[in-house]
Protein backbone atom coordinates (compact mmCIF):
# COMPACT_ATOMS: atom_id res chain seq x y z
CA UNK A 1 0.00 0.00 0.00
CA UNK A 2 0.98 3.25 -0.63
CA UNK A 3 -1.30 5.62 0.38
CA UNK A 4 -1.25 9.99 0.85
CA UNK A 5 -4.05 10.64 2.73
CA UNK A 6 -4.81 14.69 2.44
CA UNK A 7 -7.22 17.17 3.63
CA UNK A 8 -8.38 19.85 5.86
CA UNK A 9 -7.96 19.42 9.67
CA UNK A 10 -10.89 17.07 11.38
CA UNK A 11 -11.68 16.28 8.34
CA UNK A 12 -11.25 12.55 9.70
CA UNK A 13 -7.81 11.42 7.84
CA UNK A 14 -6.11 10.41 11.24
CA UNK A 15 -9.13 8.42 12.50
CA UNK A 16 -9.36 6.20 9.26
CA UNK A 17 -5.61 5.56 9.41
CA UNK A 18 -6.04 4.03 12.58
CA UNK A 19 -8.75 1.90 10.91
CA UNK A 20 -6.92 1.11 8.01
CA UNK A 21 -4.04 0.05 10.05
CA UNK A 22 -6.66 -2.41 11.38
CA UNK A 23 -8.05 -3.49 8.69
CA UNK A 24 -4.87 -4.30 6.65
CA UNK A 25 -3.51 -6.00 9.72
CA UNK A 26 -6.46 -8.39 9.85
CA UNK A 27 -6.78 -8.78 5.94
CA UNK A 28 -3.30 -8.27 4.79
CA UNK A 29 -1.11 -9.58 7.61
CA UNK A 30 -0.35 -5.64 7.47
CA UNK A 31 0.92 -2.61 6.46
CA UNK A 32 3.29 0.46 7.14
CA UNK A 33 1.89 2.96 10.03
CA UNK A 34 1.12 6.63 8.25
CA UNK A 35 4.17 8.97 8.56
CA UNK A 36 3.07 12.12 10.15
CA UNK A 37 6.37 14.14 10.84
CA UNK A 38 5.12 16.58 7.79
CA UNK A 39 2.16 17.89 10.12
CA UNK A 40 3.21 21.07 12.45
CA UNK A 41 3.51 20.17 14.80
CA UNK A 42 3.92 16.63 14.07
CA UNK A 43 1.31 14.26 16.44
CA UNK A 44 4.42 12.00 16.63
CA UNK A 45 6.50 14.42 18.83
CA UNK A 46 6.54 14.56 22.07
CA UNK A 47 4.66 17.69 24.12
CA UNK A 48 8.18 19.55 24.98
CA UNK A 49 9.42 18.84 21.60
CA UNK A 50 5.83 20.21 19.77
CA UNK A 51 6.13 23.33 21.69
CA UNK A 52 9.58 23.71 20.17
CA UNK A 53 8.79 23.41 16.94
CA UNK A 54 6.35 26.33 17.46
CA UNK A 55 8.88 28.86 17.69
CA UNK A 56 10.82 27.98 14.77
CA UNK A 57 11.05 31.21 12.68
CA UNK A 58 10.02 30.34 9.29
CA UNK A 59 13.38 30.13 7.45
CA UNK A 60 14.14 27.38 9.93
CA UNK A 61 10.87 25.47 9.88
CA UNK A 62 10.73 25.98 5.87
CA UNK A 63 13.93 24.32 5.99
CA UNK A 64 12.86 21.98 8.30
CA UNK A 65 9.73 20.74 6.39
CA UNK A 66 11.53 20.54 3.28
CA UNK A 67 14.21 18.22 4.36
CA UNK A 68 11.11 16.18 6.06
CA UNK A 69 9.53 15.59 2.99
CA UNK A 70 12.36 14.76 0.49
CA UNK A 71 13.24 12.18 3.11
CA UNK A 72 9.96 10.45 3.39
CA UNK A 73 9.79 10.22 -0.53
CA UNK A 74 13.48 8.62 -1.28
CA UNK A 75 14.09 4.81 -1.95
CA UNK A 76 14.71 3.84 1.04
CA UNK A 77 11.20 4.21 1.93
CA UNK A 78 9.61 3.71 -1.49
CA UNK A 79 11.97 0.00 -1.56
CA UNK A 80 9.39 -1.44 0.60
CA UNK A 81 5.75 -2.70 -0.18
CA UNK A 82 4.29 -0.54 2.04
CA UNK A 83 4.79 3.20 2.55
CA UNK A 84 1.90 5.46 3.75
CA UNK A 85 1.83 9.31 4.46
CA UNK A 86 -0.35 11.93 6.01
CA UNK A 87 -0.74 15.15 4.51
CA UNK A 88 2.55 15.60 3.13
CA UNK A 89 3.48 18.33 0.28
CA UNK A 90 0.15 19.05 -0.85
CA UNK A 91 -0.64 19.76 2.96
CA UNK A 92 2.25 21.74 2.83
CA UNK A 93 1.36 23.99 -0.09
CA UNK A 94 -2.13 24.57 1.48
CA UNK A 95 -0.82 25.35 5.20
CA UNK A 96 2.58 26.97 4.72
CA UNK A 97 1.97 30.07 2.60
CA UNK A 98 -1.66 30.81 5.39
CA UNK A 99 0.01 30.33 8.44
CA UNK A 100 3.72 29.33 8.26
CA UNK A 101 5.15 32.46 6.78
CA UNK A 102 6.65 31.24 3.73
CA UNK A 103 6.08 29.39 0.09
CA UNK A 104 3.30 31.42 -0.90
CA UNK A 105 2.88 33.63 -4.14
CA UNK A 106 2.52 36.54 -1.56
CA UNK A 107 6.10 38.43 -1.34
CA UNK A 108 4.81 40.06 1.80
CA UNK A 109 5.54 36.45 3.62
CA UNK A 110 8.14 36.72 6.43
CA UNK A 111 10.73 34.28 4.63
CA UNK A 112 10.10 33.27 0.97
CA UNK A 113 11.72 29.37 0.65
CA UNK A 114 14.10 28.33 -1.74
CA UNK A 115 11.63 26.19 -3.65
CA UNK A 116 9.41 29.31 -4.57
CA UNK A 117 5.75 28.50 -3.81
CA UNK A 118 4.87 25.14 -2.36
CA UNK A 119 2.37 24.09 -4.77
CA UNK A 120 5.21 24.05 -7.12
CA UNK A 121 7.06 21.71 -4.76
CA UNK A 122 4.03 19.68 -4.85
CA UNK A 123 4.08 18.67 -8.08
CA UNK A 124 7.89 18.09 -8.30
CA UNK A 125 7.81 15.81 -5.32
CA UNK A 126 4.81 14.06 -7.09
CA UNK A 127 7.25 13.43 -9.52
CA UNK A 128 9.42 11.70 -7.67
CA UNK A 129 6.78 9.43 -6.05
CA UNK A 130 5.51 8.45 -9.04
CA UNK A 131 9.19 7.64 -10.26
CA UNK A 132 9.63 5.63 -7.10
CA UNK A 133 5.97 3.92 -6.57
CA UNK A 134 3.35 4.26 -9.54
CA UNK A 135 0.85 2.79 -8.07
CA UNK A 136 0.51 5.61 -5.23
CA UNK A 137 -2.72 6.41 -4.64
CA UNK A 138 -4.23 10.13 -3.25
CA UNK A 139 -6.85 9.91 -0.59
CA UNK A 140 -8.94 13.63 -0.27
CA UNK A 141 -10.84 13.76 2.78
CA UNK A 142 -13.30 16.09 2.48
CA UNK A 143 -16.55 17.59 5.08
CA UNK A 144 -19.14 20.75 5.02
CA UNK A 145 -17.33 23.51 6.26
CA UNK A 146 -20.30 23.61 9.33
CA UNK A 147 -19.09 20.12 10.32
CA UNK A 148 -15.51 21.12 10.28
CA UNK A 149 -16.69 23.80 13.11
CA UNK A 150 -18.62 21.50 14.92
CA UNK A 151 -15.93 19.44 15.51
CA UNK A 152 -13.25 22.02 16.50
CA UNK A 153 -15.19 23.07 19.16
CA UNK A 154 -16.28 19.67 20.22
CA UNK A 155 -13.10 17.75 19.92
CA UNK A 156 -10.54 20.56 20.15
CA UNK A 157 -6.62 19.81 19.11
CA UNK A 158 -4.15 20.88 21.10
CA UNK A 159 -2.33 22.34 18.27
CA UNK A 160 -5.44 23.16 15.95
CA UNK A 161 -3.86 24.78 12.75
CA UNK A 162 -6.70 26.12 11.02
CA UNK A 163 -8.62 28.23 12.24
CA UNK A 164 -12.71 28.45 12.00
CA UNK A 165 -12.42 31.68 9.53
CA UNK A 166 -10.33 30.14 7.13
CA UNK A 167 -12.72 26.69 7.17
CA UNK A 168 -13.99 27.18 3.25
CA UNK A 169 -10.85 28.63 1.78
CA UNK A 170 -9.12 26.03 3.30
CA UNK A 171 -10.93 23.07 1.68
CA UNK A 172 -11.05 25.11 -1.32
CA UNK A 173 -7.09 24.76 -1.21
CA UNK A 174 -7.13 21.19 -0.94
CA UNK A 175 -9.69 20.65 -3.79
CA UNK A 176 -7.13 22.83 -6.15
CA UNK A 177 -4.59 20.99 -4.94
CA UNK A 178 -6.02 17.51 -4.93
CA UNK A 179 -7.47 18.33 -8.35
CA UNK A 180 -3.75 19.59 -9.85
CA UNK A 181 -1.73 16.45 -8.58
CA UNK A 182 -0.10 14.32 -10.72
CA UNK A 183 -1.06 10.89 -8.65
CA UNK A 184 -4.07 10.15 -10.53
CA UNK A 185 -5.21 6.82 -8.72
CA UNK A 186 -7.38 8.98 -6.41
CA UNK A 187 -9.76 8.05 -3.81
CA UNK A 188 -12.94 10.72 -2.33
CA UNK A 189 -13.90 10.59 1.12
CA UNK A 190 -16.47 12.84 2.21
CA UNK A 191 -17.07 12.54 5.96
CA UNK A 192 -20.19 14.48 6.48
CA UNK A 193 -22.80 12.47 7.01
CA UNK A 194 -21.42 9.07 7.09
CA UNK A 195 -19.63 7.18 10.19
CA UNK A 196 -16.17 5.86 10.65
CA UNK A 197 -17.65 2.29 9.91
CA UNK A 198 -19.36 3.68 6.91
CA UNK A 199 -16.03 5.49 5.74
CA UNK A 200 -13.72 2.49 6.42
CA UNK A 201 -16.20 0.38 3.84
CA UNK A 202 -16.07 3.13 1.40
CA UNK A 203 -12.35 3.04 1.41
CA UNK A 204 -12.00 -0.83 1.09
CA UNK A 205 -14.66 -0.91 -1.84
CA UNK A 206 -12.74 2.13 -3.64
CA UNK A 207 -9.14 0.85 -2.81
CA UNK A 208 -9.76 -2.69 -4.40
CA UNK A 209 -9.43 -0.76 -7.71
CA UNK A 210 -5.92 -0.11 -6.70
CA UNK A 211 -4.21 -3.20 -5.08
CA UNK A 212 -0.52 -3.75 -5.73
CA UNK A 213 0.68 -6.80 -6.89
CA UNK A 214 2.21 -7.11 -2.96
CA UNK A 215 -1.31 -6.54 -1.78
CA UNK A 216 -2.80 -9.29 -3.47
CA UNK A 217 0.23 -11.17 -2.91
CA UNK A 218 -0.49 -11.04 0.65
CA UNK A 219 -4.28 -11.06 0.00
CA UNK A 220 -4.27 -14.48 -1.01
CA UNK A 221 -1.89 -15.85 1.39
CA UNK A 222 -3.40 -14.34 4.64
CA UNK A 223 -6.71 -15.65 3.38
CA UNK A 224 -5.27 -19.36 3.09
CA UNK A 225 -3.20 -18.88 6.04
Amino acid sequence: MNLIFVGCEYAGKSTLAAEIMKWAERTLGGTSHFHDHMSVPSSELTPEAQESLLTLHPQALEMLQRYMIEYHVSDAFYSNPDHNLMGLVIEEAVYAPLYYGYGGKDSKAPFRSPEGQRTEMARRIEEKILERAPGAVLVLFKAAPEVIAKRMKENPHTHQVVQEKDIEYVLQRFEEEFEASLIQKRIVLDTTTVTVEETLAEFIEKYELFYTDADLLRLRQHSTA
